[in-house]
């Protein structure tokens, strides 16, 4: 079985980018890594990522898939619904209320 490379950035084709969701998943992915004394470093070499990429997740710069979630979430010994409650958490208001349909 041959080892899979380092993913580099977006996946192809994404078009859309929402920043609150990604700063929120950012903010919360860095909470738990420096609760749990975790070099940045370390957690993308766990979740098989180039630490780049994995600084732009922090800072809420790039959108991770969600196979990439799973692994980040994995790699902090997480479960990926722990690490969502996190980020629903950090969440501007705007995000917990219903869509305004008109």
């Amino acid at each position: 079985m041959q080892k899979r490379g380092i993913q580099r950035g977006r996946p192809t084709g994404a078009t859309t980018f929402e920043a609150a969701p990604a700063q929120a998943f950012g903010a919360a992915v860095r909470a738990v890594r420096t609760e749990d004394g975790i070099a940045q470093e370390t957690l993308a070499h766990l979740a098989g990522i180039e630490r780049s990429h994995m600084g732009k997740i922090e800072r809420g710069e790039h959108m991770p898939t969600l196979a990439l979630v799973f692994k980040i979430a994995r790699a902090l010994g997480r479960s990926a619904g722990e690490l969502m409650l996190e980020t629903e958490a950090r969440l501007p208001m705007e995000w917990h209320q219903p869509p305004n349909d008109g």
